[in-house]
């Protein structure tokens, strides 16, 4: 079975010529969204999902209609194969039932990977370049030295309960409880 999937960002967009393109290439059911692809809570998408079976083929106008990016259209594109489901971009001319698409395909992923591997390295490299001068990354710390061995002090003292320590001070539980483990050197 093919399934069709059409979506447009906005309520003032048609959806007309993606649903015709979709019912021309033989979707025997065309789900629709109308919402912003950048939202990843997407309901046709979902119903999508949930009608799709082994042996079907999912089908798209273009592939930035079902992917919010390379990784979110990789990620959907492992799911599918896991599946045993097929995909079919209409306008990249990508079919995943045949050969050639699930070359092409890979090609994507190996692209993408190779980006996620340049990123990592660039920010390692950046790392190691900032602690070579002396700058420790991480968060800075919500409060003073003087703030935070105040806060463990009355912590420790066991005077006030920490919910309201927490709130004293402006910090959260954790934040409190990684004070803590740090001045007693056990963090």
């Amino acid at each position: 079975m093919k399934i069709g999937y059409a979506r447009v960002s906005t309520l003032e967009q048609n959806l007309d010529l993606q649903r015709d393109a979709l019912q021309k290439a033989g979707c025997d059911k065309v789900i629709v969204d109308q919402i912003s692809g950048t939202t990843s809570n997407r309901p046709g998408l979902e119903k999508v999902r949930e009608l799709l079976r082994s042996g079907d083929t999912l089908v798209v106008w273009r592939l930035d209609r079902l992917g919010r990016s390379l990784r979110d259209l990789i990620d959907w594109m492992q799911y599918l194969g896991e599946q045993g489901i097929g995909l079919q971009s209409l306008q990249e001319a990508i079919d995943t039932t045949t050969p050639a698409g699930r070359l092409t395909f890979h090609l994507f992923g190996a692209l993408a990977e190779f980006e996620r591997n340049l990123i990592r390295e660039r920010t390692l490299a950046g790392l190691a370049a900032a602690r070579a001068r002396g700058r420790k990354g991480g968060r800075r710390k919500a409060l003073d030295a003087d703030k935070r061995k105040l806060a463990v002090d009355l912590y420790l003292e066991k005077k006030m309960p920490v919910s309201q320590i927490c709130e004293l001070m402006g910090i959260s539980k954790p934040t409190l409880y990684s004070y803590v483990r740090e001045i007693q050197g056990t963090g």
